[in-house]
């Protein structure tokens, strides 16, 4: 051993007593055959809390993250743009997002691109939230639903179709021009409050049969009394 190693402080070993278990006394031993339902014992005469599922469901938090949802404009279109920002920013690769490219005659969303193919994976989904958080047009967002179990892997995979939220009062089924005079950074501002008479005229041409059109008629109807 070199000199140096000699100068060196050494540490005390600990005394094993200190860490040995402590030896129960005679009224210890005599009770050890019931010492295990000691937990039982004490939780026995308390009252019993059951949640009552699925027929009696709590709220969930305002802010629980739950099943996605795919929004839209106040006159109809699409919020997707097809970006993609989403899925980059899953962490478990459980979105798919395809774009396609709006035209005169298919304008699904503001500006020049729309989500055609939109996928969700909820057996790879961890309910994380950074994908609502890179939306840049908050196109998709949570909601408190939680009941997603399904009895097939393929039926977890959710479609744009189920995760599209259904048409408001007054909105128009897309694809249908954009309010005319404006830009996508209107819409991105909540500049668009509502469908105009030239979009309604535009989708009764187009699409006389668009079950959408009685309630964008009913709504004019409305503002005009």
């Amino acid at each position: 051993m070199s000199e140096e190693n000699k100068n060196q402080p050494r540490f005390e070993q600990p005394d094993p007593a200190l860490y040995s278990p402590t030896k129960k006394g005679p009224i210890g031993r005599f009770l050890n055959p019931v010492a295990g339902f000691g937990v039982t014992f004490s939780t026995i005469f308390r009252p019993t809390v059951t949640e009552e599922y699925p027929y009696k469901k709590v709220p969930t938090r305002p802010r629980y993250h739950g099943l996605h949802k795919l929004n839209r404009y106040a006159d109809g279109l699409e919020k997707c743009i097809g970006c993609e920002l989403c899925a980059w920013a899953c962490p478990a690769d459980a979105i798919y997002v395809e774009a396609g490219s709006n035209t005169p005659g298919a304008q699904y969303s503001p500006g020049e691109r729309y989500g055609k193919v939109y996928q969700i994976n909820y057996l790879r989904c961890i309910f994380c939230a950074f994908c609502i958080q890179a939306c840049p047009t908050r196109a998709l967002t949570m909601t408190n639903e939680y009941e997603i179990a399904g009895p097939t892997r393929e039926g977890m995979i959710y479609e744009k179709d189920q995760l599209l939220v259904p048409l408001a009062e007054g909105m128009l089924n897309p694809p249908h021009p954009m309010v005319e005079g404006t830009s996508d950074s209107d819409y991105y501002r909540g500049a668009v409050t509502g469908p105009t008479q030239a979009q309604i005229d535009w989708v009764a041409t187009n699409r006389p049969d668009d079950p959408s059109l009685d309630k964008a008629r009913a709504t004019r109807e409305a503002e005009a009394k």
